[in-house]
């Protein structure tokens, strides 16, 4: 094919993107905004650009690798969850039916490589001592910059028994640790809960929100009100995983009336979840929530409802920043793109995605204590410590 014909081929790929992108096919829409005949006039920036690096580039380069990280990096400039998928890509994409094995990592994108945003406990991730806030560099060998965040998540599965290694960079070392960890059926914990202080404050810890977790909540909720319990302490660390209907569900145990949270983009109408009186279990019992920075999407929803309802005190770290609903658009090619078309909000109209949330109590996660590093067992949490003296300093 002619260089000017594969030139030609490739803009007008990035045509169809910005089509998509910008709506131009909406209904109503009959003419370009400035905004967008702007955003069209790097079309020929983009096409010129191209005939320079096939021209003039020290090798002669691979146009489709080219195009394809051109297009990737035009959708994660907007979002870690919108990605570019290459008709490979797509093609495995559509393939995947789930439920194959994995390692336990809940991941997304930060500073452009894949990010843990949190660990199933007894998981091989787990075990092999990965944490909330480290980078994985690259997974089985290949770079994750160079990886959509959909594709990156099919990577982390596979058959049961399987291999999968890990370059790690941790926040506190420059230098990547390679881990090897064995794929499983990872199975989340049933909710656990505690009694503290003479069985006066029930702990209760879900590890994900899905319909099966949030029942056991309700049930234990239920159980307290029984039990004569008189405060509620709710830790959402680490909550990533689940859905966002049954993270509202779970809201609505605690509130009696208000917006729970809200759903809007440019294409999709607003929507405002609100509490059902009917469906609330407990709306009066003093009530601290446990967040840190691997609470993410799920539990973000029910902690920002639960902050801004004044309905619990929240104590902990800033969130991690999810919460999005996106829509899969397929292109001529076999390619697609899956793009955020609209985001969740907390009752006072902060995106989760862009400003998380943010406790009233700020506690930094417990630094690893080397005197306990030999003492099995010891461990100190700043953070219940101090829900628990707050939640003790409150009226029944």
């Amino acid at each position: 094919m002619p260089k000017f014909s594969k030139i030609l081929l490739l803009a007008v790929s990035v045509v169809l993107v910005l089509t998509v992108f910008l709506g131009v096919n909406s209904p109503g829409v009959n003419a370009a905004t400035e905004a967008q005949d702007g955003a069209y006039r790097q079309i020929n920036v983009y096409s010129e650009v191209l005939r320079h690096i096939q021209t003039d580039y020290v090798t002669e380069p691979d146009m489709t690798a080219v195009t394809n990280g051109a297009l990737r990096g035009l959708l994660e400039s907007l979002d870690a969850d919108s990605s570019y998928l290459s008709p490979a890509d797509y093609k495995t994409f559509k393939a995947d039916k789930g439920g194959r094995a994995q390692v336990g990592i809940h991941v997304s994108k930060r500073y452009g490589y894949a990010t843990v945003v949190s660990v199933v406990p007894g998981s091989p991730a787990d075990k092999a001592n990965l944490n909330d806030g480290d980078i994985l560099e690259a997974i089985d060998g290949k770079d994750t910059r160079n990886i959509s965040l959909a594709m990156l998540r099919l990577m982390l599965e596979g058959d049961a028994g399987s291999q999968l290694t890990v370059a790690v960079v941790r926040p506190q070392s420059a230098v990547p640790d390679k881990i090897s960890m064995t794929r499983t059926m990872v199975e989340e914990p049933a909710v656990s809960e505690t009694m503290y202080e003479n069985s006066s404050i029930l702990y209760i810890k879900p590890v994900i929100l899905d319909h099966d977790h949030v029942q056991q909540v309700e049930a234990k909720l239920k159980g307290m009100q029984r039990a004569g319990n008189k405060k509620i302490l709710l830790d959402l660390r680490d909550v990533a995983a689940g859905d966002m209907p049954d993270a509202t569900r779970l809201a609505n145990f605690f509130l009696k009336s208000g917006t729970i949270a809200m759903l809007e983009g440019q294409t999709v109408s607003k929507q405002t979840f609100t509490a059902d009186s009917s469906k609330a279990i407990n709306a009066t019992a003093p009530m601290v929530v446990l967040v840190n920075r691997g609470t993410s999407g799920p539990g973000e929803l029910v902690a920002g409802a639960l902050l801004d309802n004044n309905r619990a005190e929240l104590v902990g770290e800033r969130t991690f920043g999810e919460g999005a609903q996106q829509k899969t658009f397929e292109m001529p090619d076999g390619a697609a793109l899956i793009l955020t078309v609209a985001k969740y909000e907390t009752p006072s109209g902060k995106k989760l995605q862009d400003d998380a949330v943010t406790p009233e109590v700020l506690v930094a996660s417990s630094p690893d204590d080397s005197d306990n590093a030999t003492k099995p067992g010891v461990s100190v949490d700043d953070q219940l410590n101090k829900a628990l003296d707050i939640l003790k300093g409150k009226n029944s």
